[in-house]
């Protein structure tokens, strides 16, 4: 083998997701989430989202993605893929319809290297929202 060729199957394989590692202690992620839900109150989820009415998402580390619609949040913790999560991501949405719903596909590039990173399989989205002030 030409070490051209080995050098690229190492670079191919340390740029995939270890998929056979060990679940990491998400502790730090779930105490981010939380903070960030601190004072809503969880709707009932609902499957798709419409894409124009997304303001902004934010990935918590190996825990969710948070997609922000007006002044509710809508936490999306994928039904596979978790571990690939990385706050340093970006989300690439590839979907012929204007919503994104649970039964998407997310692909995660490397903010820093542009290298696809993983892929997250969504499960359904759970609105959070601030309680009426009575």
């Amino acid at each position: 083998m030409s070490r051209s060729l080995i050098l690229g199957l190492l670079l191919a394989a340390a740029a995939m997701p270890a998929a056979a590692a060990p679940a990491r202690d998400n502790a730090k992620g779930e105490a981010s989430l939380a903070k960030m839900l601190a004072g809503r109150v969880p709707g009932p989820p609902v499957d798709c989202l419409t894409t124009n009415r997304i303001q902004s998402s934010e990935i918590v580390d190996r825990t969710a993605i948070v997609y922000r619609v007006g002044g509710t949040l809508y936490v999306n913790r994928p039904q596979s893929g978790v571990e690939s999560l990385d706050r340093g991501d970006i989300l690439v949405i590839s979907t012929s319809l204007p919503q994104l719903c649970s039964i998407d596909v997310v692909r995660l590039i490397d903010q820093t290297s542009r290298f696809h990173s993983g892929f997250v399989g969504l499960g359904p989205f759970v609105p959070y929202a601030r309680p009426d002030a009575k």
